[in-house]
């Protein structure tokens, strides 16, 4: 048994500061001489990468986090968090550095697909499963990013200001939630400002809030590079900054602690907190890091195909054209830029090297029978940078991938070593070759590209670091003299610079990279290369010849991993490309049309009144395709539900007026009022709302009622309601409770969701809904009282399959009034 006492009175005032600091990009610090192990941590949200970050094993590819919260069901998320535990073992790591918690405050939102919800209370509760479902596995996963980080505008460094009680009931809501019901092993701070103060040096979020009232025990570490102080950080709470080296603690905290601005006891507490988790993740009993694996597990395949299917939200479905019968139809044509591509995740620190992918067309061609003809076409180009060749390159020597020659600083005099790539988007900041100094380096890569098409190819290169590319000797980009901002590596680095090449198809090209580290302190060396081969000017033409020669339509549609990334917001809520003139156009050949939009946030829909059929369908994990095809044709009836409202226009949601910010500063001035809360308030038309979600079966909600009129300020009350689902198909349905305040002494919204239930409902059969609420349904944060507080009266709880298709509503009184911290 480990005694951390002892271990801490062992340690010296120098290996105790190196404890709180990585070692490296994924590893704390281990200390050999007390057999102290190090703990190995992972990205991210929708799989668990490993130790590499773009070409590393591969791993199981997940649903994001949007299409979790829209399953509204805790059940399968904590399915999804048991696998990902799993998995994350394979990749030889204890930490999970997900799930990512925070709020879609404005739908554009770059990180939004990694979140859950505009609303705290679904997000808690799904953070919650997925946390339970990760800790399952005897590993432990990481809340983040804490707080108030929701959108990447100045990312780095807008201060989010805010009053006390928005912060409270919005922002804090989930952590608090999780931490309440899941208790998660660690926390990872922001990059951002909360009310002029660092998250990762702020006092009142960290010790008064997070490690004070609500008694939070585990670790709370840094984004990375989001520490910033020596004294602020430490003396705040924040154990571990990530990652490594250090550039903050080391010798300036010991010194910090030696000119008595850190006492040694906060040293301690720290110390403690990183030895708790080595300790609970059973490393000291077994401390060899074994090599990482990517094991791609049948049972992991399942999981993602059904939370997917869960997930797809069935926006609109007139003249019931979905779900489609393959045995009526003998051609079938699959249209659309996301067709043919397997668009799986977002972009950023979230995305993986799956195992496999599954595109729509794959998927369709796996549910239909042989017989039916299936048909493509592209219709319009969509891409913001040049396609990665992943997959389409080899070495001299007959390898697929890129060859990279190191060498040793600057120059390219001292070789090093050759080793082999297989993305054109590498990351350079971890899987270095042995001996290479991360901070001063050289390389040069190879590789030979067929093009399939004869003409002018386009040819992008952008890099986080100096650049020149050259095709057969030819020197094309120069990224080297001067650079393009802002950058496309997490907003740093370079833009992509284009050129133009004539190719021939069948006639190999040699594409050779020069590039030298950069010696800006963040700036994660990276390269991204990729080719667009000669675009076609009618492609929306040849796509509506296609549509009228067949019986049924599915076009595909969306955006993709360059569009919805980490590092930057959308610019607008529009299709990218010329998506919208497509679908207009589609419309008018072929009425037997659904459109199927993969986004992880609501797009512009202004051909909405000519579509019959849509399906929204977010980023699905590897399995997507078969998800969707499940839906498409009725083998899963859809049953999700909108975790964001979809609104008509940006300039009609709340955040509007106040993003991004000015000055270095962002004023949260709608409040309380994001999402639904403020379209109910208003009584604002949306296209969707919030809850919204269609099913092939009909459902009836009766009797409405509660167990009792009244409860006490620690009870609970029973809300049920009788659904009946009146088709002949056997379908699922979120019931939705939302709570209204009906006399309040501070305003509040009209109404709340605060309790929900996904529930199987079989053909003419009839099922009760029970649905609990205590006083964290009711309650509201008195920022004069500085306490949580739930108000003697009356209350109604709106019973509904959306926040705006209430069916029925009942009344309750809490007979005395509550008070709480935690």
């Amino acid at each position: 048994m480990v005694n951390i006492d002892n271990l801490l009175a062992e340690l010296t005032l120098e290996e105790k500061v190196s404890l709180l600091a990585g070692a490296d990009t994924w590893r704390t610090a281990a200390i050999p001489r007390l057999n102290i192990p190090s703990v190995k941590v992972s990205d991210g949200p929708n799989g668990a990468r490993g130790g590499e970050f773009a070409d590393g094993k591969s791993a199981a590819c997940f649903p994001a986090g949007v299409a979790l919260g829209a399953t509204f069901d805790p059940e399968v998320v904590e399915k999804v968090g048991a696998a990902l535990g799993d998995d994350l073992k394979s990749k030889s790591a204890q930490v999970l550095l997900a799930p990512t918690i925070n709020l879609h405050r404005t739908p554009i939102g770059g990180r939004n697909f990694e979140c859950y919800s505009e609303d705290p209370y679904l997000t808690g509760s799904l953070a919650s499963a997925y946390i339970k479902g990760v800790q399952s596995e005897g590993v432990f996963a990481t809340a983040k990013h804490f707080a108030v980080n929701d959108t990447e505008f100045e990312r780095f460094t807008i201060s989010s200001d805010l009053d006390e009680r928005t912060l409270r009931e919005l922002y804090l809501a989930p952590f608090q939630q999780a931490v309440r019901e899941a208790n998660p092993g660690c926390i990872m701070t922001s990059y951002n400002q909360i009310n002029g103060v660092m998250a990762s040096e702020n006092s009142h979020t960290i010790k008064e809030i997070l490690r004070g009232e609500w008694e939070y025990d585990g670790l709370v570490m840094s984004d990375w590079f989001g520490a910033h102080s020596v004294a602020g950080t430490a003396n705040a709470g924040l154990d571990l900054e990530m990652p490594g080296p250090t550039r903050i603690r080391g010798e300036k905290l010991v010194a910090a602690v030696k000119a008595g601005e850190v006492s040694e006891e906060t040293i301690n507490e720290r110390a403690r907190k990183v030895l708790e988790l080595a300790v609970k993740a059973g490393k000291f009993e077994d401390p060899e890091e074994k090599p990482e694996e990517g094991i791609d597990k049948e049972e992991h395949r399942q999981i993602i195909r059904q939370a997917g299917a869960e997930s797809i939200v069935l926006l609109k479905n007139e003249n019931n054209i979905l779900p489609l019968d393959a045995s009526k139809l003998k051609k079938i044509a699959i249209i659309g830029p996301n067709a043919q591509q397997a668009i799986v995740m977002g972009g950023g620190s979230a995305s993986v090297r799956t195992h496999y992918t599954v595109s729509p067309f794959e998927g369709i061609k796996n549910a239909v029978p042989a017989e039916v003809e299936l048909a493509h076409e592209l219709g319009c180009y969509t891409h913001k940078w040049c396609t990665t060749l992943d997959g389409k390159m080899k070495t001299k020597d007959g390898e697929n991938g890129v060859a990279f020659e190191y060498f040793v600083g600057s120059g390219f005099n001292e070789f090093h070593s050759r080793m082999v790539q297989r993305s054109s988007r590498i990351w350079l900041f971890d899987g270095l070759p042995a001996g290479i100094d991360g901070k001063h380096f050289s390389a040069r890569l190879t590789t030979l590209y067929t093009p399939e098409k004869t003409g002018k190819h386009i040819i992008g290169l952008a890099s986080s670091g100096l650049s020149k590319l050259y095709i057969n000797g030819e020197e094309v980009i120069d990224n080297w003299t001067s650079q393009d901002k802002p950058g496309i590596f997490f907003d740093s680095g370079s833009a992509e610079r284009t050129s133009t090449f004539q190719m021939q198809a069948g006639e190999a090209v040699e594409i050779v990279i020069e590039f030298e580290r950069s010696t800006h302190p963040r700036d994660m060396p990276a390269i991204r290369f990729g080719i667009v081969e000669e675009m076609n000017p009618n492609s929306i033409e040849d796509a509506v010849e296609l549509a009228k020669t067949a019986d049924a339509v599915v076009l595909v549609v969306g955006l993709n991993g360059e569009w919805e990334t980490e590092g930057e917001d959308r610019a607008t809520m529009q299709l990218a490309g010329k998506q919208d003139e497509l679908i207009s156009a589609v419309a008018k050949a072929n009425k037997n049309l659904v459109v199927v939009n993969q986004s992880g946030t609501p797009i512009n829909m202004p051909w909405i009144d000519d579509v019959p059929s849509i399906l929204q369908t977010w980023y699905l994990g590897q399995e997507a395709g078969n998800s969707i095809a499940d839906v498409l044709f009725g083998k899963v009836n859809p049953s999700g539900k909108l975790p964001t409202t979809f609104p008509i226009r940006i300039e009609d949601t709340p955040a509007f007026i106040n993003y991004p910010g000015d000055n270095g500063h962002v004023h949260y001035g709608e409040g309380l009022y994001i999402g639904y809360k403020y379209y109910d308030v208003r009584k604002a038309p949306v296209l969707f709302p919030f809850g919204h979600g269609l099913s092939y079966s009909a459902f009836e909600y009766k009797n409405v009622r509660v167990n009792q009129p009244t409860l006490e300020a620690d009870g609970t009350i029973t809300v049920s309601v009788d659904v009946t689902n009146t088709s002949q198909v056997d379908g699922k349905e979120v019931v939705q409770v939302y709570v209204h305040d009906k006399v309040s002494s501070l305003h509040r919204p009209l109404k709340e969701l605060r309790s929900f239930k996904k529930v199987n409902v079989p053909a003419g059969q009839t099922v009760t809904v029970d649905l609990v609420l205590d006083k964290y349904a009711l309650g509201f944060y008195d920022d004069q009282q500085n306490t949580w507080v739930a108000e003697q009266g009356a209350f109604e709880a709106h019973v509904g399959s959306s926040v705006t298709d209430i069916r029925g509503k009942v009344e309750f009184e809490l007979t005395n009034t509550g008070k709480w911290i935690k």
